[in-house]
């Protein structure tokens, strides 16, 4: 067993103890924008702050909530929300991002909801628009593996979770996410440079988690909220303020997407 996968054991272990949950079955991680969702899936069975279970943080960004919560769904199911993501730009360290969705797999989840807010190289697809993640780039130089872990990516992003979510809305585009580094946001320049490489989103997460939780089997559906035109695409200056305003904005309409889209997991 490697440092990290003991490391998540652990964190297992703290989860079934702190929760009363001795399984979970399907995980959230709920970037800006879609905190509201948790509400509308299940029933709380406990909350748990990220700072009692070990290798999660208590401090997060604004529009991010450092709890970890245990939910039922109407048909019984355990879905644990990830509410503590640790984003590359706090921690500098890949293995630290990863920890979350390696400790949802070792809570016996099998499957992994990946959400973010993002901005977007493409001027018609604007602030408020979900796109579902059908691949990523990941610029961040930084990986979660360690040794000869070679991983297969080449469908990263369940082709059968985007089909079923778009059974739900049809009209969800498809998308490339290329996660950078941050915290600055891009410039206009690496937002051209990220378009050109195949980048239809940009943003500061996903990218490493998607890749360690391919690592430890999970099947992983991503969807991404645009929160505002790129850099140099709107002609706008950025601040996250706006980013946290088109959440808001937008919470209860892709709360209620992702509810949908959990109901029907299997």
């Amino acid at each position: 067993m490697t440092h990290a996968s003991a490391h998540a054991s652990e964190a297992a272990a703290a989860i079934a103890a702190a929760t009363g949950v001795e399984k979970h079955d399907i995980a959230l991680v709920l970037g800006s924008g879609w905190g509201g969702a948790a509400e509308l899936i299940g029933e709380e069975v406990a909350s748990v702050p990220a700072n009692e279970i070990p290798g999660f943080a208590g401090h997060v960004v604004a529009g991010h909530h450092p709890t970890l919560r245990s939910l039922k769904t109407a048909d019984g199911r355990a879905v644990l929300v990830l509410g503590a993501r640790q984003h590359f730009y706090q921690v500098r360290d890949a293995a630290k991002v990863a920890h979350g969705v390696r400790t949802a797999a070792a809570t016996g989840c099998t499957q992994l909801v990946l959400t973010n807010g993002c901005g977007s190289t493409r001027p018609e697809v604007g602030p408020g628009e979900v796109v579902l993640l059908t691949d990523h780039l990941n610029l961040t130089g930084a990986t979660p593996l360690e040794g000869a872990t070679f991983v297969d990516l080449t469908q990263t992003y369940s082709p059968r979770l985007r089909a079923l979510a778009r059974e739900i809305d049809a009209n969800l585009k498809d998308g490339v996410y290329a996660q950078f580094t941050g915290p600055q946001y891009e410039t206009p320049a690496e937002v051209r440079m990220a378009s050109i490489l195949g980048a239809d989103l940009v943003g500061m997460s996903t990218a490493l988690e998607a890749i360690a939780a391919r690592e430890v089997g999970l099947e992983i559906l991503g969807l991404s909220l645009v929160t505002n035109l790129a850099a140099g695409i709107g002609g706008e200056t950025l601040n996250h303020q706006e980013v946290i305003d088109a959440g808001t904005a937008a919470a209860p309409r892709i709360s209620r997407l992702l509810a949908d889209v959990v109901e029907r997991m299997s």
